[in-house]
Parts: structure tokens; C-alpha cells; sequence
């Protein structure tokens, strides 16, 4: 049975759609709402549903932007009011798009569309999206993480980014470390890189995050491993040889 999410901050819009898919296309199930680009990215990664309706303009993170985060797990398609823009992008058959409001016969003409894409693999539209988004004035800079939730003991966190001297994982935990004390996350640092804004993260190991403004100077150990040294503390962190060409013009 194919599956569907969709994403708009307008209650009665989300509504509708629901209804004229319904009628539509019986067989589609929907498997969850949300009302910000947020909410859809964590409803994709936890439901995993063939299509994604998102509305283009909503408050916080916008459908373009949840879009690109999106990527390649899910057919995107758009929710739009008027955009020209937009309606021509879409026209070409990168995506497809729902005008508000949701009239029947051309919502017809998208489950005819989206049937047909049932059975291939979704394409991620980063290039598209980064050019629809100029020609709508919609920004698509990419989003970082700016708290990170972690546990000291039986308490939850919430610890500001700037605050986190380096992160460090090993098999079942990641160690958010602070000029102060140690949090911990379930989350590896694999995934921490792809959300946290690199310009302030570096990788300096396939377990070690380290930012940069804590960054003290690196260092050799008597077996010539580069190490990074962390301002007030006293933690060395290895450098692999893979990120060693970070620290070429310090």
C-alpha cells in the first residue's frame, strides 16, 4: 500500500488535502500530519513514507528546506498558493505540486503522476531546489543544530553548541564534553557532522568532533600522532590522517 505524509502550518489545508486524496486515491494511506519543515524531516526519518506533500511557505524551517534535508527518501510533492515560478519548475516533471486550494481535477492529474513514480527510486533535488528558491526569494541555507539535548545522570539538558568544547563517540554513546562537565547522546558523531554547522565543527576523527573556537593548538606524541590541544582543558585529541590537512595553515 503506498504511503504518504503531509506538511502544511494550515490546519483546514492539511484537511483538505487529506480529503481529496482520500478521493482521489483510496488505496493511499497517510501516515501522519505535521505543520513545520521540522516536523516533516522527523516524520520522513521515522515513518518513512513513499510521498511527502509539503507546503512551500511555512514559518521556521520552509518546505524547500525541508526538501533538501529530505533528499532521497521520499518523492517530494509541493503545496503552493500562486508562485508562476513555481507552477513552471514543477511543469518541467522534476516535482510535482498541489495548488491551493486543492481542486480535484488537477489533484487528479498528480496521483496519475505520483502512481507512476511509485516504483522508482526518489531523486534528490538539491540543484532544482537551490534555484527555485532564488527565483522565489526563499532561502535554503542550510539549518544547524544550535542546542543539543543531552543527559548528566538522571537530567536532561539543553546545551547551546558554543558551549561544547568537542564531541567524542565510542560504541554505544557520544560524549558531549563542556569547560565544565561531560553530557551524553545516543547520537554518533556521523550523523552530529552532517548537522552541525561545519565552519564551527571540525572532524578530526571518525569518532571526534571538535570546535573550532576551542581548538588550543595541535601537537605530536612521541609516535608522531597529531593531536589536538583543547583550550582549558586538558584533554589531546587525536587527529587522523585523513583530517590532518585542517591543521596545514594553523
Amino acid at each position: 500500500m503506498p504511503t504518504a505524509i503531509i506538511a502544511d502550518d494550515e490546519r483546514l489545508m492539511r484537511d483538505q488535502i487529506r480529503l481529496r486524496l482520500s478521493q482521489a486515491w483510496p488505496e493511499l494511506e497517510i501516515l501522519g500530519e505535521a505543520k513545520n519543515g521540522d516536523e516533516a524531516i522527523e516524520l520522513v526519518d521515522q515513518l518513512q513514507p513513499d510521498f511527502t506533500f509539503l507546503d512551500i511557505r511555512m514559518p521556521g524551517k520552509t518546505g524547500l528546506q525541508a526538501a533538501q534535508e529530505i533528499g532521497g527518501k521520499s518523492h517530494i510533492v509541493f503545496i503552493t498558493a500562486y508562485d508562476e515560478y513555481a507552477i513552471e519548475a514543477f511543469e518541467r516533471g522534476a516535482v510535482d505540486y498541489i495548488l491551493k486550494p486543492a481542486e480535484a481535477e488537477r489533484l487528479g492529474l498528480t496521483v496519475t503522476r505520483l502512481k507512476a513514480r511509485l516504483s522508482s527510486t526518489p531523486t534528490d533535488m538539491g540543484s532544482m531546489l537551490t534555484q527555485l528558491a532564488k527565483q522565489m526569494g526563499i532561502a535554503t541555507k542550510p539549518v544547524y543544530l544550535q542546542w543539543i539535548q543531552a543527559s548528566i545522570g538522571q537530567q536532561l539538558r539543553l546545551i547551546p553548541v558554543q558551549e561544547i568544547l568537542f564531541f567524542r563517540s565510542d560504541e554505544k554513546y557520544t560524549s558531549v564534553q563542556t569547560s565544565t562537565y561531560e553530557a551524553l547522546i545516543r547520537k554518533p558523531v556521523r550523523d552530529l557532522a552532517e548537522e552541525l554547522d561545519p565552519d564551527l565543527f571540525w572532524q578530526i576523527h571518525r569518532a571526534t568532533l571538535v570546535n573550532v573556537n576551542a581548538i588550543d593548538g595541535i601537537t605530536r606524541d612521541m609516535r608522531g600522532r597529531h593531536q589536538v590541544l583543547i583550550k582549558g582543558h586538558t584533554e589531546k585529541l587525536e587527529v587522523s590522517r585523513s583530517f590532518i590537512h585542517l591543521f596545514k595553515q594553523m
